[in-house]
């Protein structure tokens, strides 16, 4: 990201804006070319009508969920009526915490302020550690956009959170069920394929200039992702 927002800079295996734009404001200036305001990320974008649908993750995973059920999207819900006020439960502590709580311990302003992010944090992961030991995912046995939420940040938390953002109190690997559960998101068919870990971490360590000024990224940590999640081996018991 640059001094100016996020860019379309040409590097190993970026993609190209589709649009051909070169800084993400110029996608909002396409799309109201009275817009002042800030460019963020994500953004869902209709080719037909040449304009933005919607620019908060929480509104597309759900319109990505069955919005195109009739166009042959891969089967599956992840938003099952059953769940959903469990999973909106969820969603609330885990985006208020820890989707959120890394950013508030990253940039806060003051000890205080970042002890009280931490504290918070680590209490959240600690509860999700004792549920995923019991369970394989966050609201039983399904997979659930719950889980697809926590992912993100876990993914990225020993290689930029623990570290960057001083989240340091544990590691995910220091969490036996939260690691294994990671993993088995990760091995997922496909999810991989959109987790590369150098334009991760180059992201984070170079965007940050008054958190890390020299600009260095770090080469690790080294993570086996492949391991399989053997929370719940044939012949293991749930406790």
């Amino acid at each position: 990201m640059g001094e100016d927002g996020w860019t379309f800079d040409p590097a190993e295996r970026v993609v190209p804006d589709p649009l051909g734009a070169t800084r993400l404001y110029e996608i909002y200036a396409r799309a109201d070319p009275r817009y002042t305001g800030r460019a963020s990320v994500p953004i869902l974008w209709d080719l037909k009508t040449g304009t933005i649908v919607n620019n908060e993750s929480g509104d597309i995973i759900r319109i990505f969920n069955s919005a195109f059920d009739d166009l042959g999207a891969a089967p599956g819900d992840f938003y099952p009526e059953a769940l959903r006020p469990e999973i909106d439960e969820i969603n609330a502590t885990i985006y208020a915490a820890v989707n959120n709580g890394v950013y508030r311990a990253g940039f806060a302003g003051s000890q205080e302020a970042y002890e009280a992010a931490i504290s918070t944090l680590f209490e959240t992961l600690d509860r999700l550690e004792t549920r995923l030991s019991r369970q394989r995912y966050l609201c039983g046995d399904q997979v659930t956009e719950a889980d697809w939420r926590l992912f993100t940040t876990m993914v990225r938390f020993d290689a930029v959170y623990n570290c960057h953002f001083k989240c340091n109190m544990q590691r995910l690997v220091d969490y036996p069920a939260l690691w294994a559960y990671t993993r088995s998101l990760y091995q997922v068919p496909g999810v991989a394929d959109t987790v590369d870990f150098d334009h991760i971490k180059r992201h984070y360590y170079m965007s940050h200039p008054w958190i890390n000024p020299t600009r260095l990224v770090p080469t690790g940590p080294v993570l086996d992702f492949s391991a399989p999640d053997d929370r719940f081996k044939e012949g293991g018991n749930r406790t």
